[in-house]
């Protein structure tokens, strides 16, 4: 058995090879069937409009092959980025601010610790790549600067891309129009969005919203870093990768899929908790098993399970979350 993934981490002790093997297999042969299907639709040609066609497709995953490419196009950072030529490179050229230098080294070692890529010792060491593009983005977006998370955002699409420029770009697409305001220092679209997630969690599961405040525990205390690392280190690569083709095409109400599909379906479990601690470890526990390693069937849930989430629905939370935080202030 290999100890270390396709892209370079680590597999954790109680690694479960055997369920892996077997989910693998299936899904390599999905995985195939899909190439050929991304390979038609893209013809040579690199470009792809926007049409429920192409959403079906995201939605059943891009082959990797094809992954860098089509999140570039349907994020519009490719536009970006030919609309831009020699910016990013200006960039690392230009002066620099010490104090961003100095917070972005300081997260350097503690970016996946547990990915052979990301070592002093790997040769390309993808921390170099890793600190350009996190320079780079610091002073393009100066309102956000550096702010811890979005370490593992750049590390991951750098390992997909594999490519600096392509990286700054979809990391600005990310954090520029995806996400409402996750990173700024204030956070509040980040606290916001914990907020909304809570308030639709009392629409869809009442039992789980219900035993959350009756053991006064805040949401954010559970699922801040769903939100702040887009479910990295939360749940199986595979899981994140196909959960990020489709937030590059639909945009942020996917977290919210993805959050209410895992709290929804462990329902009756994280129901057993009895007190602070145990809710806590509970919802540790519901990000792993082969309920979110099988990532296709997965992803199938995420849009069924939720049931109707409308961008109108979420915003129209935001603004009513975000007047309630900013009156608490």
């Amino acid at each position: 058995f290999c100890r270390v993934d396709p892209y370079g981490f680590e597999r954790p002790e109680d690694f479960d090879y055997a369920s892996y093997e077997a989910f693998f297999s299936r899904y390599l042969v999905v995985l195939t069937r899909r190439a050929i299907k991304w390979s038609k639709l893209l013809k040579g040609n690199n470009s792809i409009q926007k049409s429920l066609k192409v959403k079906r497709y995201i939605r059943k995953g891009i082959p990797n092959e094809h992954r860098a490419l089509v999140w570039m196009i349907v994020s519009g950072a490719q536009a970006n980025m030919e609309q831009n030529p020699g910016y990013y490179h200006r960039l690392l050229e230009g002066e620099k601010n010490a104090k961003l230098l100095e917070a972005i080294k300081t997260d350097m070692n503690r970016t996946f610790p547990d990915n052979v890529k990301f070592r002093k010792t790997a040769d390309p060491c993808l921390q170099h790549s890793l600190y350009n593009v996190l320079v780079a983005y610091g002073h393009h977006n100066k309102a956000v600067g550096y702010c811890q998370g979005m370490n593992f955002i750049a590390g991951y699409l750098i390992l997909i891309t594999k490519n600096e420029e392509e990286s700054f770009w979809l990391l600005d697409a990310l954090i520029g129009r995806i996400l409402p305001d996750y990173y700024s220092p204030a956070m509040l679209g980040l606290k916001t969005d914990q907020e909304v997630l809570g308030e639709l969690v009392k629409m869809k599961v009442p039992a789980v919203a219900e035993l959350m405040e009756r053991h006064g525990v805040m949401w954010t205390l559970v699922v801040s870093r769903w939100f702040i690392c887009l479910f990295i280190d939360i749940l199986p690569v595979e899981t994140v990768l196909r959960i990020w083709d489709c937030l590059f095409y639909e945009g942020s109400k996917i977290i919210f899929r993805v959050a209410l599909t895992l709290i929804k379906q462990n329902q009756a479990f994280i129901l057993e908790a009895t007190n602070f601690p145990d809710i806590c470890d509970k919802f540790k526990q519901i990000t792993k098993g082969p309920f979110v390693t099988e990532c296709h069937s997965f992803m199938q849930k995420i849009f069924t399970d939720p049931g109707s989430l409308s961008m109108a629905t979420i915003n129209k939370l935001r603004e009513t979350c975000r007047e309630k935080l900013l009156s608490q202030g």
